[in-house]
């Protein structure tokens, strides 16, 4: 079937799940977590097919990574489900409501978007998440995911479709694509079908989902985040934010990607930061200055680490979101670099500041235009479930519809009803 047919499918099968009560949709979540668990040995031996075929094309570490299903990761997938069944319903909200001098009473309600399309790559549990969160919002969601994850995708829409068929709706509330580039292009051109694209992926598929879209785009993901490490930080605190920041989980979008120190801390910080990164496997990437007092105070640990652990950086290397254990180091003059080299080669995603300077700390957060900003902390808790939204869609790093992580109310739109008794204009 054509992704255009199947966009019809799930557009008619949305208002159906438009009439139901937030009972009946969780429900269908406790139905669809149900049939991931009886599945689970079908589902773990696909998702093994995709890794050994991945293993055997030469796909990249970090992606392989990504791609794992095990049973471990399946079983957090499944409480992912029953946790998003317990979240208020974003439907079942209080109306706003005002009455005007014509005696016209206006609500503002809360409404599904309708048909969400996810284009994404390797996560196949993105699969799960993505599916939930729009079904729980009243929405059918279409899913194109990688090729790489061919099967362990169809697996998972297998038993989705079991339990959406378990509780009476209909199978089109959640469809899988083929994975193949034709249907990405199909979903991108379904303007009037699907009300929404949400690309999730490295910075060429978001990039090309928004240059060739002709569906509304929430543009998510790309993350050149930054910490940096302010002339009056704790340099304690600094090196375990910087070390969770990049080394906790490097593949996700929330993962620092370039270190800003300023000169004044940069030799005490970096001899103990760097030795810590490289024992953490962290490739660095530093500019001249930083260059000079890693190989200095970290030589010891470069022994054991490879000729390539410290290199001089690149003007690429300040734009790239590496996804994986490198990072870029930058000694800067004082805040007002720190802030020029963010606004430059910043994403709009996260973006951190360690000091114990109430002032430097303020004007950060206020100067630097990111979705999230962070004093004394680190980026990777730029997350839906960190941020108490239960699960998240993405990451939205746009300033329209939604910003930062998209949670439930971000699949959500509004409509007027307008209500009198015989008023004309």
């Amino acid at each position: 079937m054509d992704v255009r047919s199947m966009a019809r499918q799930a557009r008619a099968a949305q208002r159906q799940l438009e009439l139901t009560s937030p009972e009946e949709r969780n429900a269908a979540l406790e139905a669809i977590a149900r049939a991931l668990e009886a599945r689970a040995g079908q589902i773990v031996a696909a998702n093994r097919a995709d890794l050994a075929a991945a293993e055997e094309a030469g796909l990249p570490g970090p992606m392989i990574a990504r791609l794992r299903l095990d049973e471990g990761k399946l079983a957090g997938v499944i409480r992912g489900v029953r946790a998003v069944a317990e979240l208020p319903d974003p439907l079942a909200v209080e109306p706003q409501a005002w009455i005007r001098p014509n005696g016209l009473r206006i609500q503002r309600v809360r409404v599904p978007l309708g048909v969400v399309g996810i284009i994404y790559e390797s996560r196949p549990g993105v699969t799960v998440d993505a599916a939930v969160l729009c079904l729980k919002a009243g929405n059918a969601v279409l899913l194109k995911g990688g090729k790489e994850a061919a099967r362990s995708n169809a697996a998972l829409g297998e038993a989705m479709a079991a339990g959406l068929q378990e509780v009476g709706l209909p199978v089109e509330l959640a469809q899988v694509l083929p994975s193949t580039r034709e249907a990405a292009q199909e979903l991108m051109a379904a303007r009037g079908l699907v009300d929404v694209l949400i690309p999730r992926g490295g910075a060429g598929l978001i990039r090309a989902t928004v240059e060739q879209s002709q569906v509304p785009v929430i543009e998510t993901g790309t993350g050149v985040c930054h910490v940096y490490v302010h002339r009056a930080a704790d340099l304690a605190m600094a090196r375990e934010i910087v070390l969770n920041a990049k080394c906790s989980n490097p593949a996700v979008c929330n993962a620092a990607e370039t270190l800003l120190v300023d000169r004044e801390v940069a030799a005490p910080f970096l001899a103990e930061a760097g030795p810590a990164l490289l024992a953490a496997g962290v490739r660095l990437r530093a500019c001249p200055e930083a260059l000079a007092i890693l190989q200095e105070t970290a030589r010891p640990d470069l022994a054991g680490a490879g000729p390539a652990a410290v290199e001089p950086a690149t003007e690429e290397d300040w734009a790239a979101e590496y996804l994986d254990l490198c990072l870029a180091v930058k000694v800067v003059s004082g805040l007002d670099e720190a802030l020029a080299h963010i606004a430059r080669y910043g994403t709009g995603h996260s973006e951190a500041i360690v000091t114990g300077d109430a002032g430097a700390a303020d004007r950060f957060l206020r100067s630097v235009d990111a979705a999230a900003v962070y004093h004394n902390a680190s980026t990777r808790f730029t997350d839906g479930g960190e941020f108490g939204f239960g699960a998240e869609i993405g990451i939205s790093t746009q300033k329209l519809h939604a910003r930062g992580p998209m949670g439930l109310a971000e699949l959500t739109t509004y409509k007027y009803v307008v209500l009198g008794n015989g008023q004309v204009r």
